[in-house]
């Protein structure tokens, strides 16, 4: 299978919404009203950590099909700790994004217990998201 580009483009409307296109598909970001959000969508973190379960829950099904595992139920519990201070400039040290994410799999699975540690760590190793948030992505900015 050769590599694949996807695509996204973006308007903000104003300091808090942003209307994001892919393939046709929009989808708005916006904060909460406490935030000077009007609260028309996730923000941009909470819609990380959905892309992270989104990715895992088509990983963790694909996996499971790959190894003849049955799945009867899949959902999994996000969170993470995000300090806003680097993002608001009151500080420059730490980081702008998330210092931890916890993810929970809440899994029934027709498998033995040692398949579902083989599933499990397939599926941490083969989910794209993971991967890009678990390790360094080069990331290129270009100003026109």
């Amino acid at each position: 299978m050769a590599n694949l580009t996807y695509k996204v483009s973006s308007v903000s409307e104003n300091d808090t919404l942003t209307r994001v296109n892919a393939r046709g598909l929009e989808f708005v970001i916006d904060e909460p009203v406490n935030a000077g959000g009007t609260n028309l969508g996730p923000n941009p973190v909470e819609y990380l950590l959905g892309a992270l379960a989104g990715c895992m829950s088509i990983t963790a099904r694909l996996v499971a099909k790959q190894m003849g595992i049955a799945v009867n139920h899949l959902s999994i519990d996000l969170e993470g700790d995000l300090d806003t201070a680097k993002f608001m400039g009151r500080s420059a040290q730490g980081r702008s994004g998330y210092s931890e994410i916890r993810l929970t799999v809440n899994a029934d699975l027709e498998a033995t217990p040692q398949q579902k540690l083989e599933w499990m760590k397939a599926v941490k190793a083969r989910c794209p998201v993971s991967d890009n948030i678990g390790k360094a992505t080069p990331v290129q900015i270009f100003l026109k």
